[in-house]
């Protein structure tokens, strides 16, 4: 259904290498810690990853990790290599961090896929009162409890907003010394592990979208030992369709 309403030109799927890395962990332990007992994804979810990195190899889309980084972190390395109007497909805020009007732009899908939240600017700023390039500076203040990350102490939502308001961004807001030291201390710390780094290892993406099975032998093997034939036919029947139009900005 993706492929078919939003006519995609070229499909990268990012993936976690590491879902709690070193560089994180190293500057603030709490990152991600209850995770460990209960794990990253729902135990019946995780066969299933590989089964799906198989499927989409033979098919020919893009699947792309690197070693020590999250797909956070792909899909931030990512973005200045590519041309044009980027889609993030996700259902992790962290990623509204790298919206940039008009070239880059979540799609939401906390409420499905049939339900996308398209997330530009003025989204951000509509639902955080924050300006629209300024979620990962209002993220680290607020803390994210799901990665572990418990923000500023006495820093909600509200009051991260106002601060990120006023002061413009976390440089402005450690220089006013209005939050303290320890403020301040947890704020440099937190930075380096709250928010999508662009400097994973990953190459450019081939270009466009695959229009048919790559190797429709492994597929079929694929297909028959998991009996996921009638997915797959639908993935290429999709995939075969038209892809939108390239829109050329006023003056080209």
């Amino acid at each position: 259904r993706l492929v078919t309403d939003r006519k995609p030109r070229a499909i990268v799927v990012a993936t976690d290498k590491d879902w709690r890395p070193a560089f994180r962990v190293d500057v603030l332990p709490s990152y991600k810690t209850h995770r460990l007992l209960q794990g990253n994804m729902p135990p019946e979810l995780e066969p299933q990853e590989p089964i799906i990195h198989k499927v989409l190899a033979a098919i020919g889309v893009e699947v792309m990790g690197a070693e020590g980084f999250e797909a956070e972190d792909v899909i931030a390395s990512l973005l200045p290599r590519l041309t044009g109007t980027v889609e993030i497909v996700t259902g992790d805020r962290d990623l509204f961090a790298l919206v940039r009007d008009p070239d880059v732009r979540v799609l939401y899908t906390q409420q499905g896929i049939g339900r996308l939240l398209v997330v530009d600017e003025a989204e951000v700023e509509r639902r955080y009162g924050i300006p629209g390039r300024s979620y990962g500076d209002f993220a680290v203040l607020r803390g994210d409890p799901s990665d572990g990350l418990p923000g500023v102490p006495g820093v909600g939502e509200k009051t991260a907003a106002q601060l990120v308001r006023r002061y413009k961004d976390l440089d402005g807001i450690i220089a006013s010394g209005r939050l303290g030291d320890a403020a301040n201390a947890y704020i440099e710390r937190a930075r380096r592990v709250g928010v999508p780094v662009s400097v994973a290892p990953v190459p450019i993406p081939k270009g466009a979208r695959p229009t048919k099975a790559i190797d429709p032998g492994a597929l079929a093997k694929l297909n028959e030992r998991y009996g996921i034939g009638s997915v797959t036919e639908r993935l290429l029947r999709a995939l075969a369709g038209p892809p939108a139009a390239v829109r050329t900005p006023p003056g080209r």
